[in-house]
């Protein structure tokens, strides 16, 4: 398979079961084939997955982050999706095989976002009363 961003050929890389290809001394992307990228997406998920965070690329390598790219496993037009609630991380995926493509960087983007819905969730179910204002509210 070639990387659809840089067209090099993608290195893959076995974290725990799990093939990821990624695109090694070229653009430094990854690609997940349908249902793997959930298994590494938030940062409690699979602590061997900081090898996919710190694939090796090619600074010099240019890269139009605006084309449209074909899918490397059946070369169908992907598209670009948010792909959390907050809805600052945009992916490639095939609509055929379902396997999504992520640019340099974007994991670590995925990973923060869903850590920060995470700290949130958090704070909702026990929320921080300030010390000088807790007289205001009743305790159960």
């Amino acid at each position: 398979m070639n990387c659809p961003a840089c067209t090099r050929p993608l290195t893959a890389l076995f974290i725990e079961d799990i093939e990821v290809d990624a695109c090694h001394g070229g653009c430094g992307g990854l690609w997940f084939d349908n249902f793997e990228l959930a298994c590494f997406d938030e940062p409690h998920e699979l602590t061997a997955a900081q090898e996919l965070l710190s694939v090796p690329a090619d600074l010099s390598v240019e890269v139009d982050y605006h084309a449209k790219r074909q899918c490397p496993k059946c070369a169908v037009p992907m598209m670009r999706h948010f792909c959390t609630a907050l809805r600052r991380t945009q992916v490639d995926a095939c609509p055929q095989c379902g396997g999504n493509w992520l640019d340099v960087g974007e994991l670590t983007q995925l990973r923060a976002e869903f850590r920060e819905k995470a700290v949130r969730a958090a704070a909702k179910a026990k929320p921080v009363i300030n010390k000088h204002l807790k007289w205001f509210v009743a305790e159960d």
